[in-house]
């Protein structure tokens, strides 16, 4: 009975980190800001970047688990060096989100306290690097999240009904939209499970030993459920802003997520944002560094030895490069689209994998899972493609 509460409570913690990873300050910016373009449309590219989601991710955790290897292991199998230059991108990546995440842990504290967002941001990097100090990290980091995670769905639920959405006007765009928008689409998908977000559970789970055919159902039921928390939370902070554009209130441009919640709720409502964009930050901080090391701790024994501590100096370096420098909002959204750009290389090496016998043994994987894992490789190359060479450019003119 403790054997299937602990399993259980892994299965749920790996749901978790890979959505709190994917809910930080680029999540909660990319949202409020395609809101206010699109509006009710925007509905529509949730709706798809949703099934494009649950189609990747479960592509990835069903090969990584059979496999019983992590991504860059799978990836040096498929082709010698491949999994090095996967690493490499998710890295950078990482790295560059983290960045904006550690940021982000300093405006929230900023609106909490009134500290600078610089001492906000070291004040949050030493919490997360608390997490990785205690012994029983893993187990830590799996509660961090869900604790943050649920807070955040619950604030946001608040300061949705406080706005007063046109519900009926979303659900009918959802489905019949009045525009489409490219760079909309490649960017949530990115910013949910691109780079190294829709690693950090897959990753966890084998770290936990949940590996082998005979974990195969539960783990497709929570890598779902982690699509599910983060979609969650998307649609009610859509349709948070989506009351506020209704209602033809003026968001602040220097920081959409923080004027949406305070032209809802007022002084309340912006204390409330405070404490979201804190709380996925931080929880993004230490899923974006776990992971991210999670991929080159295994080309070499030191790194694995000393893997507690390169986590740690990640987060450091993290901290210290937003401390000194800062970073401006559209890199956010430019990482996520970049990460949208890395989904097609990681799920293409992964359905490849999944046909290779060396790699994933006797199991056979579903047909229908591979077309439709072939499908979202095409369509976000084809979308990615389009975006860097006809929209990223105009976010910089």
């Amino acid at each position: 009975m403790k054997k299937q509460e602990s399993t259980r409570s892994i299965l749920l913690g790996a749901a978790f980190l890979m959505a709190t990873s994917a809910i930080g300050p680029g999540f909660l910016t990319q949202t409020t800001t395609f809101t206010q373009t699109l509006a009710a449309s925007f509905g529509f590219v949730i709706l798809v970047s949703i099934i494009i989601d649950i189609g990747a991710q479960m592509n990835i955790w069903r090969i990584i688990t059979v496999s019983g290897k992590r991504a860059q292991e799978i990836a040096n199998e498929v082709l010698p060096g491949l999994g090095v230059f996967l690493a490499a991108l998710v890295v950078i990546g990482g790295l560059a989100f983290n960045i904006g995440n550690i940021g982000g842990a300093g405006l929230g504290t900023n609106v909490l306290f009134g500290v600078s967002p610089q001492a906000g941001a070291v004040f949050s990097g030493i919490v997360a690097i608390g997490i990785f100090l205690v012994k029983e990290a893993g187990r830590l980091m799996d509660r961090f999240t869900q604790v943050l995670g649920f807070l955040m769905i619950g604030l946001t639920i608040f300061v949705m009904f406080q706005s007063q959405p046109p519900i009926g006007e979303a659900v009918t765009r959802t489905f019949i939209p009045e525009t489409v928008d490219f760079l909309a689409i490649v960017t949530l998908v990115g910013g949910t499970v691109g780079g190294y977000i829709t690693f950090a559970g897959g990753h966890r789970l084998l770290d936990a030993g949940i590996k082998g055919q005979e974990n195969l159902r539960q783990v497709t039921t929570s890598s779902v459920s982690a699509i599910g928390i983060a979609s969650i939370m998307r649609i009610f902070l859509f349709l948070a802003t989506f009351g506020i554009v209704a209602q033809g209130l003026q968001i602040n441009p220097d920081n959409p997520p923080a004027s949406v919640f305070q032209l809802a709720a007022g002084n309340v409502g912006y204390k409330i944002f405070g404490v979201v964009m804190w709380s996925a930050a931080v929880s993004s901080v230490v899923g974006a560094a776990y992971t991210s090391v999670s991929f080159i701790k295994t080309f070499s024994p030191a790194i694995a030895r000393v893997e507690k501590w390169v986590i740690i100096g990640f987060i450091t370096i993290s901290t210290l490069v937003f401390a000194l420098i800062g970073q401006p909002v559209t890199i956010l959204i430019l990482v996520g689209a970049l990460n949208g750009l890395i989904l097609p290389i990681s799920l293409g090496v992964m359905l490849l994998a999944a046909h290779n016998k060396k790699i994933i043994g006797d199991y056979k994987h579903p047909i229908w899972l591979t077309v439709f894992g072939v499908l979202i490789v095409i369509v976000m190359a084809y979308m990615g493609g389009y975006t860097m060479i006809n929209q990223l450019p105009t976010l910089f003119s």
